[in-house]
């Protein structure tokens, strides 16, 4: 889990789980179906290989993203949202209707 202390602030604790560029696309990814790493890779454009390994162990220590490796000649590993992840969801879809707003008011200003 991460060990960041949030002082007792629940925004701040929220964000240490789910903050950053990348973690939000990691769930929003993983919302509709388990994906293999190889698929996030290539769904998440601009992110490297390194970021999305330590993003996904993050995301799993925080008990966010379940890792399921399947004893397969080559190894298989998918990863899917816990039901605490599954519970983030609506939140990151607010945040991207609020976005969209943000978006548009920025078009009308230009």
């Amino acid at each position: 889990m991460n060990k960041i202390n949030h002082q007792g602030c629940p925004l701040t604790a929220a964000m240490n789980v789910i903050g950053g560029k990348w973690k939000p696309l990691i769930i929003y990814n993983l919302n509709k179906s388990s994906k293999r790493f190889g698929q996030l890779d290539v769904q998440i454009p601009g992110i490297s290989r390194k970021v999305l390994t330590k993003q996904l162990t993050e995301l799993f220590e925080d008990g966010i993203v379940l890792r399921t490796s399947y004893a397969e000649s080559p190894p298989r590993v998918e990863y899917q949202l816990t039901k605490k992840g599954k519970r983030l969801v609506p939140i990151l879809n607010s945040l991207c209707k609020w976005g969209c707003n943000i978006l548009e008011e920025e078009e009308e200003a230009a």
